[in-house]
């Protein structure tokens, strides 16, 4: 054994630090080809290390939180979004609602209610500056808790918003790995998404909110296998009320309450109804009651109606007016400009979620979703689907189907999460512009990935388990 064997484990531990490190502090957006570099080169070390057996989980968990540590300083490079955060958690700190004022009408009129408004508001961009705040409430609170700590420092407030997203992963971690017990497999599976540079760039380095969301998720999936499905249903409502992303799974907890009556027939399932039963009514409506009154209560000190026509306006224009790094929905749009002579976004928005609506009631009553197993499968298809005809598909989005992907036979999530490195192409133009020939890229692996998972005799039918 050569010395380079020996410590080949220690030797990718230290080029993923240097790249991290050049990553946190060296990187400009606008240099996709160096950030292409590094993404690459970090998913070959991560792939390297996860596939080593010189490691034990503990190792792998102390490894992961050192990359975190890297970024712990550094100035989010590849999203603005921090801005709003901090500016957010600073209004709420100083008294006044996040969701009834638009940053830029206190800079048109020479006001500045928070400390470094103006510096705020330049980094947060124009764009995000001219609308109404979608993060529900208590998101809002991990961003007071950065204006407490730090109510004059941009730079204090990133810290503090950081730690709080480190903390969530390690969350994730501990029942992440309780969940892999309960299903009977390998428990280093969690570094999929530990590990995973995407994870540790997008949501470490970036300070995106889905750890903490996914924490919450992860939480209640585990209370769930403990047939706690009231702490299940409190934590789903704190989930919901980080990202709103989590209200899509709802419907497909039907039949954990309310089982299907079935017949097995050459392993296809035979739908002949539910087993209804006034009592699994009732724990039914009690779980959705709970995770409603949950966010009741979270939403209840911002609310006026001024309040819900924001809010409304604000959550609608990524269904009828943004558009990023689509798959079909750039399709349909093309479609109709060949038919219509300009952009139908507003009607195909409309119609791709009402489509989005009727999968998941079909995987919900038409499906078998349980065991636990066969649930997680629903959840990931059921939102991969959406984002597979959704307007808008922001990098960090991926984070809740890569989580989910841990738990199941199912990898094409960890392929997105490499290959999206693409979408940044965007920003090295000035103004930035999609080149979709990279967006056709990114979705032609995922797709063809995706296809030969479901052709694969190793893999039960997606309609059956």
């Amino acid at each position: 054994m050569t010395l380079l064997t020996k410590y080949r484990g220690i030797l990718h531990i230290f080029l993923s630090s240097i790249l991290y490190f050049l990553f946190a502090y060296f990187l400009e957006r606008t240099s996709f080809y160096f950030l292409t570099f590094l993404w690459f080169s970090l998913f070959g070390c991560f792939y390297i290390l996860l596939k080593s057996e010189d490691f034990s989980f503990f190792n792998l968990a102390g490894i992961a939180l050192i990359f975190r540590l890297i970024f712990l300083f550094a100035t989010p490079n590849l999203s603005q979004d921090f801005y709003r955060f901090i500016w957010d958690g600073r209004m709420i700190l100083e008294g006044l609602n996040p969701y009834l004022y638009l940053p830029e009408i206190f800079i048109e009129q020479n006001y500045y209610p928070i400390a470094e408004a103006k510096k705020l508001y330049a980094g947060m961009d124009t764009l995000n500056g001219s609308h109404y705040t979608n993060y529900p409430p208590l998101n809002q609170i991990s961003f007071l808790l950065a204006a407490l700590f730090s109510s004059k420092s941009i730079f204090g407030s990133i810290i503090v918003l950081r730690i709080q997203i480190i903390l969530a992963d390690i969350g994730i971690l501990y029942f992440g790995k309780k969940i892999l017990e309960h299903l009977k497999l390998p428990i280093k599976n969690i570094f999929w998404y530990i590990l995973n540079p995407f994870i540790i760039i997008e949501m470490t380095g970036n300070l995106h909110f889905e750890p903490v969301m996914l924490f919450f998720l992860i939480f209640a999936l585990y209370k769930l296998t403990q047939q706690k499905s009231m702490i299940a249903a409190i934590l789903l409502g704190c989930s919901v009320s980080i990202k709103l992303i989590p209200l899509l799974f709802l419907p497909l907890f039907f039949q954990w309450f309310i089982p299907l009556y079935k017949k097995e027939k050459n392993d296809m399932i035979i739908w002949t109804g539910f087993k209804i039963s006034p009592k699994k009514i009732i724990k039914l409506m009690v779980f959705y009651f709970i995770i409603i009154f949950v966010n009741i209560i979270l939403f209840s000190p911002f609310y006026s109606s001024e309040f819900i026509a924001n809010y409304s306006n604000s959550v609608g224009l990524w269904f009828g007016k943004f558009e990023f790094n689509a798959s079909f929905y750039y399709i349909f749009r093309e479609i109709g400009y060949l038919f219509r002579g300009f952009n139908e976004i507003a009607i195909i928005g409309k119609i791709t979620s009402l489509i989005t609506i009727l999968f998941l009631a079909y995987i919900t009553f038409f499906r078998k979703n349980i065991p636990f197993k066969n649930l997680i499968s629903a959840m990931l298809f059921g939102l991969c689907f959406y984002y597979f005809t959704a307007t808008t598909i922001h990098p960090w989005y991926i984070a809740t189907p890569l989580i989910l992907s841990v738990f199941t036979k199912y990898k094409f999530p960890i392929v997105w999460s490499l290959v999206l490195v693409f979408t940044y192409q965007a920003y090295s133009n000035e103004p930035w512009k999609e080149n979709l020939w990279f967006v056709a890229l990114e979705y032609v692996i995922v797709f063809s990935y995706l296809f030969y998972e479901l052709r694969n005799k190793n893999y039960n039918n997606l309609m059956v388990s």
